[in-house]
């Protein structure tokens, strides 16, 4: 539809009432006036005609009527009035400007056959004789007994014609200028109403825009300033909502911010209505971008979308982990929950998320480290078991073979032996790492590698294996050097180890990016790089027979990790298979 503005609808409304009202009184006072011209006019004719009556009718009546009409060219030339005399029969017998000879009958003349009826005739017609329009009247000639005939005057109407068209200018012309007046009025008053609502309808915009500081101006008339009242009490009203909406909305995005739970809420139609940054974060997405998008497009991961979709149909509130694989594997546990609106009708799911891949891994440990520690334990005591059942049983009084047996039983005892005390020296190291209680103190890390170095020594020189410093002693840090020294000697025994007879084990350390790094490089068998990222886990094992062969217990790594960790430091590895391995320690340099 076709929008008109409200100034042009209200103005020319007015100026169509103006004008019609302006026509009309002008067509009445017109006609009104023409009618009474006409009339006046006529009653003058009237008055002439009876005036004449009483010259005319005594020489109708003494037969003499070619006297009549010498009266009628006298009187009619004097007066500037036609004068006409027709007899009952319709013959002419005066004329003030023709000769009644000459003229036609007037019999069916219509102001004639009205008189002749005994009424005053009138009419206003074309003068075929004058060749003018003129306007007659007719007054009955009446004797004793009959009637004689009529006495009819007429005068041109271009006068009467004239003075109405003066009156029809008259008119036109004021017409005009009251219209004139009255628009540029009309036109003033319908724009200053227009503009008051177009200022209120500028203030309603600014209200939808948000601002609602603006007040609407209040007019004097009643029906606006109503109107701009409750525009004021709307706008107030939606200030203190839109208020309490902003504060509820801050309360909310600061409480999903601050959690450490991903939260995602998810429309019916699995479009993603919000995100907090913790689930964002999960899942490697721009909360910003995401909104409105489907879980599809957004998470490509099958079990979370059949959740959603099971969540949105089902209406049942879940509780599964689910892995999601982005470089490394996360363990996500994810619980539905049906989301409602103020009418509780279904709108959607919610899903909240907690990064439970830590813990899942530490179940994994304990789990490993159990079945670990038993079999690692069980192993010697079944051993040792054996052994003291042969001996009990055994009869005979061979020396050789209860000596042979003891050997074995006390090899099994010590490594039983070794294995506790290396859980103990783990579990010390964790509550002093716990408890802040490891004895540091400004050491040389070149004593401290020296030290490890000759415990070391005797095992290397088994196998002709060098073992080679560079270490500069300029090089302090703050350490628990019986500690420190022991996860170098644990690095420094596995490189001997697994070296091949005949090679070289190196140690460097130097100052590099504000902290000291201090690597252990052999040549030995090297390490697989599938086990690199469990090497530092409790009695994990890359070749386990070999290991239990060379008398390891598989804390040694795990020991060292624990001990740099004790100290704000790290360790990691990095081996080439059939090539060597490189082992390295950072510590702070002011830790």
């Amino acid at each position: 539809m076709k929008k008109r503005k409200l100034v042009r609808q209200i103005y020319s409304t007015y100026l169509v009432i103006l004008l019609l009202s302006l026509v009309t009184v002008s067509w009445v006072a017109f006609s009104s006036f023409k009618s009474f011209h006409l009339s006046r006019t006529a009653d003058d004719l009237e008055s002439r005609a009876r005036i004449l009556y009483r010259l005319v009718l005594p020489h109708l009546l003494t037969d003499t009527p070619e006297s009549v009409d010498v009266i009628c060219k006298e009187i009619g030339v004097a007066s500037g009035t036609r004068i006409t005399v027709v007899l009952a029969d319709g013959r002419v017998v005066g004329d003030s400007q023709e000769n009644p000879s000459f003229m036609d009958s007037h019999a069916a003349r219509s102001e004639i056959l009205e008189a002749g009826k005994g009424k005053v005739g009138r009419s206003i017609r074309y003068s075929s004789t004058l060749e003018r329009k003129m306007m007659y009247v007719a007054l009955p000639i009446a004797g004793e007994d009959q009637a004689i005939g009529v006495l009819r005057v007429a005068i041109p109407v271009e006068a009467v014609d004239s003075a109405i068209r003066l009156l029809w200018f008259k008119l036109a012309v004021g017409g005009l200028i009251i219209a004139l007046v009255l628009g540029g009025i009309s036109l003033v008053v319908a724009r200053r109403f227009t503009r008051s609502i177009g200022e209120m309808k500028d203030v309603a915009l600014r209200f939808a825009g948000g601002d609602l500081s603006q007040k609407a101006k209040i007019y004097r008339i009643q029906e606006i300033a109503d109107l701009a009242e409750a525009m004021n009490r709307m706008a107030e009203e939606l200030n203190n909502r839109f208020n309490t909406i902003v504060s509820q909305r801050n309360e909310l995005e600061t409480v999903l911010s601050s959690m450490m739970e991903g939260v995602i809420a998810v429309d019916i139609e699995e479009k993603i209505i919000k995100v907090n940054a913790s689930a964002a974060a999960m899942l490697h997405m721009d909360p910003q971008t995401c909104k409105g998008k489907t879980i599809q497009e957004m998470i490509r991961n099958t079990s979370f979308q059949n959740l959603v979709s099971r969540s949105i149909t089902e209406h049942p509130a879940m509780e599964t982990d689910i892995a999601f694989y982005n470089g490394e594997e996360r363990m996500l546990k994810v619980h539905s929950s049906p989301l409602r609106d103020a009418d509780d009708e279904i709108m959607g799911t919610l899903m909240v998320m907690e990064d439970v891949t830590q813990l899942r891994r530490l179940e994994n440990v304990r789990r490993d480290f159990v079945a670990n520690v038993s079999h690692e334990i069980k192993t010697p005591l079944t051993a040792i078991k054996g052994f003291v059942e042969t001996l009990t049983h055994d009869k005979s009084e061979d020396r050789e073979d209860a000596k042979r047996f003891l050997a074995i039983i006390l090899r099994h005892v010590d490594r039983l032996n070794a294995i506790v005390e290396d859980l103990l020296s783990l579990s010390a190291i964790e509550r002093e790492k716990e408890g802040r209680g490891i004895d540091r103190k400004t050491a040389s890390v070149r004593d401290v590698v020296e030290t490890a170095v000759q415990v070391c020594r005797p095992k290397a020189s088994e196998k002709n294996i060098e073992i080679t410093t560079r270490v500069d002693p300029s090089i302090m840090a703050d350490m628990d050097v019986t500690l420190f020294e022991q996860a170098i000697v644990n690095i420094l025994d596995n490189a001997v180890k697994y070296s091949e007879a005949d090679s070289t084990v190196n140690i460097e350390a130097a100052e590099t990016g504000g902290e000291i790094v201090i690597r252990i490089i052999d040549h030995g068998t090297g390490i697989s790089k599938e086990h690199l990222p469990r090497l530092f886990e409790r009695f994990y094992r890359v070749d386990k027979a070999r290991s239990r062969k060379l008398g390891g217990t598989g804390l040694g790594l795990s020991i060292v990790k624990h001990i740099v960790q004790a100290h704000g430091g790290t360790v990691s590895a990095d081996s080439t298979l059939g090539r060597g391995s490189m082992f390295a320690i950072h510590l702070p340099k002011n830790s």
